[in-house]
């Protein structure tokens, strides 16, 4: 595939996930009841369909999942002048941010019922310097391993081109969820 074939798929997959995000319930908090009534991946996917209330740091930093399914997520952004640091390039700590929500998300799809789960260790590599004129990135993430208690996954930014931007992983502590 070309670079402008994929950025055309992603950005028919943007749309289509913005479409449903904007009919469902908007960013938020999902209630505790409704929650622990769904595994994690049931709820990635009401998230995704708007059925439950998406994050709210979403819209503010400029990304959304894509994509989700058993142990993978997908969140895809575009940074703008908001993002940069006084050098002219994107802010590490939106590379980070996007690679913790994809591996978090990933994660969360391993979650049985009454499950949770939170961030406890990461480790982010940048390979290469993001300008806004790069428009749209992927940050891709994966379970490696998910266990009783620990939970480790991976991601990588990339961009329509392919061009790595950087990758990371992570340990997540699992826990139950309070009544």
């Amino acid at each position: 595939m070309t670079t402008n074939s994929v950025l055309e798929q992603w950005l028919e997959e943007e749309k289509f996930a913005l479409q449903k995000l904007s009919e469902g319930k908007g960013p938020g908090v999902a209630t505790l009841d409704k929650l622990a009534s769904l595994t994690g991946l049931e709820q990635m996917h009401c998230m995704l369909s708007g059925e439950i209330p998406h994050a709210s740091m979403g819209p503010t930093v400029g990304f959304f999942m894509v994509q989700v399914s058993d142990g993978h997520a997908v969140v895809q952004g575009a940074p703008d002048q908001s993002h940069l640091n006084p050098m002219g390039t994107v802010h590490g700590g939106w590379f980070a941010t996007l690679l913790d929500t994809a591996m978090g998300c990933a994660t969360h799809t391993k979650m049985p019922l009454g499950r949770a789960y939170t961030t406890t260790e990461m480790s982010v590599k940048l390979v290469k310097a993001i300008t806004p004129q790069v428009g749209r990135v992927r940050a891709i993430g994966q379970v490696l391993h998910c266990g009783r208690q620990l939970a480790t996954s991976e991601a990588k930014l990339v961009g329509p081109d392919g061009t790595l931007y950087a990758h990371a992983t992570s340990t997540c502590l699992i826990f139950d969820l309070k009544k």
